[in-house]
């Protein structure tokens, strides 16, 4: 069964117990998380997570359908949980949705890299007892409904562009947004039962903090290609926030102006582009010169060097935050060359 934004809340927040399988794809890896943590909770406090990692499935597809079945030691729901998943998942959901054998726990499946016409994928669309949804980061109104729709959860009613910035400062990440939508509600005393009224000026109040500001300073140099200026903002990373932040914020900046410049390579033009994604009007003039200065390919190739230096960076012999500098000053200086 394919879901979408519109219907997949209602499996989650009133889990059929039929459904095995839960499979969250696409670039939206913070939605997919924000998914699989809804479902969890839904399922109760006691539930019991159980992660399995996808390399494991290659061998041995079999121990997914086992973990499904098996009961918890203390009774508790059980919630089998498979992050970063790929095709080598394959076998072992096939097994998982086509057993005669009765499942008691459901599979979530977090598979940012898989696409909407691999086999995976496919086999969740037409198995009966699974759900597949792809998630994509939220653009323009959708990106603002999302803000509007957690504010007013928290009883903050957002006017005027205040959607749009509050999407925009917590850098197109579902988990910042819902930390900046907790402080605003903290800041304005608001719940849902004393609602309050929020707009830009409101935001710009508790703008993030120093370090977070630090990461959309550091990307919009890079984008820019401004070479001195992310030496600069580099020269402290180590006392902020971190490579490892800085890389994912600037992953989804990249694949956002993807999206954007496909548009434009489609025969849009940047004008209305900017338009119709509803872009903060005080980023409008970045985003069109990024646009003008940024192609598809480069774009791409950005977005494969970014997230292998993320995962180089993870690996216990990286060289750490040497690789995000090289990494930013290559790009600013490559994008610098462009004029």
């Amino acid at each position: 069964m394919k879901a979408n934004a519109g219907s997949i809340q209602r499996y989650l927040d009133r889990p059929d117990p039929e459904i095995r399988l839960y499979l969250f794809h696409g670039p939206d890896e913070a939605g997919a998380h924000a998914y699989a943590a809804r479902l969890a909770a839904a399922l109760g406090q006691g539930v019991e997570r159980v992660d399995v990692e996808p390399a494991s499935l290659r061998n041995e597809p079999g121990r997914l359908i086992d973990e499904a079945a098996s009961l918890s030691l203390f009774g508790e729901k059980r919630l089998i949980r498979i992050f970063g998943a790929g095709e080598e998942s394959y076998e072992a959901l096939r097994l998982l949705t086509s057993a005669d054998q009765p499942v008691a726990n459901p599979v979530v499946v977090v598979a940012p890299g898989l696409k909407g016409t691999g086999k995976t994928v496919k086999l969740a669309v037409a198995a009966p007892g699974a759900i597949s949804m792809a998630c994509y980061v939220p653009e323009g109104a959708d990106a603002a409904r999302l803000a509007s729709t957690l504010a007013r959860d928290a009883g903050v009613r957002l006017t005027g562009d205040a959607p749009a910035r509050l999407w925009e400062v917590s850098g197109g990440d579902r988990a910042v947004l819902a930390q900046e939508v907790e402080k605003l509600a903290l800041f304005l005393d608001a719940g849902p039962d004393r609602p309050r009224e929020a707009d830009v000026e409101t935001l710009e109040q508790i703008a993030a903090d120093r370090e977070e500001a630090q990461i959309f300073e550091t990307i919009a140099a890079i984008i820019e290609g401004d070479a001195v200026s992310v030496g600069d903002a580099l020269r402290t990373l180590e006392e902020g926030p971190g490579s490892i932040p800085l890389l994912r914020q600037l992953a989804r900046k990249l694949v956002t102006l993807a999206g954007l410049r496909a548009e434009v390579d489609a025969g849009v033009t940047i004008a209305d582009v900017v338009e119709r994604h509803r872009i903060f009007f005080k980023e409008k003039p970045a985003t069109t010169r990024a646009l003008r200065r940024w192609s598809s390919a480069h774009l791409a190739q950005a977005i494969d060097r970014v997230r292998e230096s993320e995962r180089r960076i993870m690996s216990s012999a990286s060289a750490g935050d040497i690789l995000t500098r090289q990494l930013a000053l290559r790009l600013s200086a490559s994008i610098g060359r462009r004029g």
